[in-house]
């Protein structure tokens, strides 16, 4: 099959790094998410995040809301397999505690820290130990005075919040930052990074926040960042859903590649069903859909079809694929029919040749 391509130029920016992570420039899109612990617990906070690291995140953010979060901060980072990002809010001598306990990303707000003298104190400290800083806008906590010239939080009004707070970094000579502008919203979230995208070359960080449960969510932070992205717009993303964090790094993998900019797992099409279809093909996809993940194939699409309608095309069409029949499947390769089985037989003799095919790509290098 041809490669996929980015469907416009991806935006012009400068270059940081979260620890071994380059985020920005030409670095391919990175995937995070955040720990959903109490950030006191460091065993727990370090098992999820290696669930995370296992499902395909590459950074991780970390709530540092209280003092006693700070003094284990530095035994998390230790054990991390991923840079681990500190989020701190209202309290500066956090994020500097955090900063020396190998944080390799500071999350702010410049403006809720407090003062100037607060703001140099962190950006010195970042400087120091040569870290990043995030400014993270968000529709629910913009400041006082811009909800009331605004109205509400308008993408007006977050891009405005984010020039305030890159100004006072700035300030003290500090431009090794990266900004996110979420709203839990698609429509305002890809209005506000539209316009911030024409002022500005700072690298990105994308999300639709508190987008949802995993239905719902999915769905917002799929049109959300997909348009963007599609766009050429955004260097690092997070889904943020109400459940797994798991979840959260698996939808962004997804949408990468669904787009054509990362490469990695395997695709699989699959039919709907409809009255057409004679075999149990809600059993047979999940079943091999299943299958194939412990497989764990790379770049690699796969075809699952009820029907004699559009069945033989896509199941031709893909590397790998099967045209189901009246309670029988025919398993294509590249293209060429192989296989025809029973119904009862079709999950495994499909697995058989999936196997077989991974074998035979390896050997060949590919």
């Amino acid at each position: 099959m041809s490669e996929l391509q980015p469907l416009s130029p991806r935006r012009k920016t400068r270059q940081i790094m979260v620890g071994k992570v380059p985020v920005g420039g030409d670095a391919p899109i990175s995937v995070q998410s955040m720990t959903k612990t109490d950030t006191r617990d460091v065993e727990a906070t370090v098992s999820q995040i290696y669930s995370y690291a296992g499902a395909g995140c590459e950074i991780v953010r970390v709530s540092v809301p209280t003092k006693k979060a700070g003094e284990v901060f530095h035994e998390i980072t230790a054990r991390s397999p991923i840079p681990v990002v500190a989020d701190i809010h209202f309290d500066y001598r956090l994020a500097l505690v955090a900063a020396d306990g190998g944080a390799a990303c500071l999350r702010i707000n410049p403006g809720n820290i407090g003062g100037q003298d607060r703001v140099r104190a962190v950006v010195e400290k970042a400087g120091e130990k040569g870290i990043p800083i995030r400014i993270g806008v968000n529709g629910g906590s913009l400041e006082k005075e811009l909800l009331e010239k605004f109205g509400t939080a308008t993408p007006e009004a977050m891009v405005e919040s984010a020039l305030r707070h890159l100004e006072l970094l700035e300030k003290e000579g500090f431009t090794n930052t990266k900004i996110s502008l979420k709203a839990s919203d698609v429509i305002r979230t890809v209005q506000a990074y539209r316009l911030l995208a024409k002022q500005v070359d700072y690298p990105f960080h994308l999300g639709v926040t508190e987008a949802g449960t995993p239905f719902g969510g999915t769905i917002r932070s799929s049109l959300g960042l997909g348009i963007l992205m599609a766009e050429g717009i955004g260097d690092t993303i997070r889904v943020s859903l109400t459940g797994e964090g798991t979840e959260e790094c698996k939808v962004g993998h997804e949408m990468l590649r669904a787009l054509g900019l990362r490469e990695g797992g395997f695709r699989m099409v699959s039919c709907p069903s409809c009255g057409r279809v004679q075999i149990d093909l809600n059993r047979v996809a999940n079943e091999i859909e299943a299958g194939l993940k412990e497989i764990d194939h790379t770049g690699i699409t796969y075809a699952v079809m009820g029907c004699v309608v559009n069945g033989p095309g896509e199941a031709m069409d893909a590397d790998l694929g099967v045209a189901g029949g009246a309670g029988e499947g025919l398993i294509y390769r590249k293209g060429v029919l192989v296989r025809k089985v029973k119904e009862e037989d079709l999950v495994p003799a499909f697995l058989d040749e999936a196997r077989a095919y991974k074998e035979e790509m390896s050997k060949a290098g590919a």
